[in-house]
């Protein structure tokens, strides 16, 4: 089939009026919600935050872009946003609508040339995946490896600055939900993120620094960049064949463990090590390597784009936290919450914060084999420290939260998301004190700047 010449100019306009419509629907939800948290406080009234929150979801849900990421975003950052709107956001879906085959190939040539065909033996035309950044496609080189190309979407960095702005919408409203979080740093460490996130000549930087620090762990893989095909809106990678996390979860327990640890080690080992972190572990980032039988001895590790890479101190303040938690240290933990940047800590600060530390580091400071929620409703799991948490800070004020502190624990809970999908039982004291054996903030600088200088990544400050 031939392509209509103006079909790609009528997509693209398209897709500008239309995330202009919605906007403006997205921008009535909003204000009708906060409209009514403004009348709720001038009457007195609690209202129903159900309802409100059911229609915070619809007003959201139309917007199948970076905006989206962030509504589920927040719905994983403990106390944010009232339980009933965290429950609503989290179920957003951020599929968007793939481009056709003829948007693909004008896409295609702005980034690889005219001929990008030729640099391929076979290149299937229906997205294998999309998302709201970019789509991916299955192709093969001319060598007849199988390759995964990763095309972002057209101008999708004003895409995300105009939702950024409409970022600054919910926070807005969110004013109005009698909040405990300051949610100023909260906002930065989203939009730079965010942004970093567009990037895709970063992308395979991240992906280089994991191969180098994964290579002690046997087991996981990631995938190989092919640079000659890669520009900073296209990634080219080795495609890894791999199952769903999902398909495990009434595996038997060695198997179900053995992805749980492989996870752990993928996760604690970058950050205890080098200062690093995957942002975003959820199941759809991960994919399981089976044998011949179809047993699973190995995980794959997909999508680097937000990686997040933290100063040595605050790795430091990790385990300063966490010995001052098993030794019962008070001045070891205020220095933990220093050295991450919490400010004006009072005493009845440092116990509200120590609720929820506890419940992070919980599994870490047994060492016993024990499944992550041991013996709590997973439904329910976190629910009465956040709702603690939550009542405390009310009579405290708002906290400012450590824009570090904020990728960290959303990563922490994550993570766990998936130990609890997959019923894990593993000793967490023990691979944790594994990874941070012998912990110094100096070595790990050192570490850190070489591994990063290797792939052309700055040091964080």
């Amino acid at each position: 089939m031939s392509e209509d010449p103006g079909q790609s100019h009528d997509d693209e306009a398209n897709r500008l009026s239309g995330r202009m419509k919605r906007y403006v629907r997205v921008g009535t939800g909003l204000s009708g919600v906060a409209a009514r948290f403004a009348a709720q406080r001038l009457t007195g009234s609690s209202g129903n935050r159900a309802n409100d929150a059911a229609r915070l979801k619809l007003a959201l849900g139309g917007l199948k872009g970076p905006l989206m990421k962030v509504a589920q975003l927040m719905s994983t950052i403990p106390d944010l946003l009232p339980a009933e709107y965290a429950a609503e956001l989290s179920q957003l879906q951020s599929h968007a609508p793939a481009m056709g085959w003829p948007f693909v190939k004008r896409r295609m040539a702005a980034e690889l040339g005219p001929a990008w065909q030729d640099e391929f033996a076979g290149f299937e035309h229906e997205a294998n995946a999309a998302a709201s950044l970019g789509q991916v496609h299955k192709a093969k080189t001319p060598s007849k490896a199988t390759v995964a190309c990763k095309l972002q979407y057209p101008d999708m960095q004003s895409a995300v600055e105009a939702d950024l702005q409409q970022l600054g919408m919910i926070f807005a409203l969110y004013k109005r939900m009698d909040p405990v979080i300051d949610t100023t740093e909260i906002a930065k460490e989203i939009s730079a993120r965010l942004r970093e996130e567009l990037d895709y000549e970063r992308e395979a930087k991240h992906m280089a620094l994991y191969q180098n620090i994964l290579k002690p762990i046997a087991g996981i893989k990631i995938p190989q960049v092919y640079d000659e095909l890669s520009t900073s809106r296209l990634i080219t990678m080795s495609w890894l064949e791999g199952k769903r996390l999902l398909d495990f979860k009434e595996r038997p327990l060695d198997e179900r463990n053995l992805l749980a640890r492989l996870l752990y080690q993928a996760w604690w080992y970058p950050f205890g090590k080098y200062g690093v972190i995957h942002g975003d572990p959820h199941l759809g980032n991960y994919s399981a390597i089976t044998d011949d039988a179809g047993k699973a001895c190995g995980l794959n590790l997909l999508d680097f784009g937000c990686v997040r890479l933290f100063p040595p101190r605050f790795v430091g303040g990790v385990v300063d936290l966490y010995q001052g938690l098993l030794h019962q240290d008070e001045a070891r933990i205020v220095h933990a919450y220093e050295a991450w940047g919490f400010e004006n800590l009072t005493k009845e600060l440092i116990d509200t914060l120590n609720i929820w530390a506890g419940f992070i580091y919980g599994p870490l400071l047994e060492d016993r084999v024990r499944g992550l929620a041991d013996g709590v409703d997973p439904a329910h799991y976190g629910r009465a420290e956040a709702f603690r948490v939550h009542q405390a800070l009310k009579k405290l004020g708002a906290v400012r939260v450590p824009r570090e502190f904020v990728f960290m624990d959303r990563a922490a809970i994550g993570l766990g998301g998936v130990f609890l999908h997959l019923r894990a039982e593993l000793n967490f004291f023990e691979i944790f004190n594994e990874t941070i054996e012998n912990f110094d903030v100096e070595i790990l600088r050192d570490n850190q700047a070489k591994v990063l200088g290797a792939v052309g990544l700055d040091v964080p400050d």
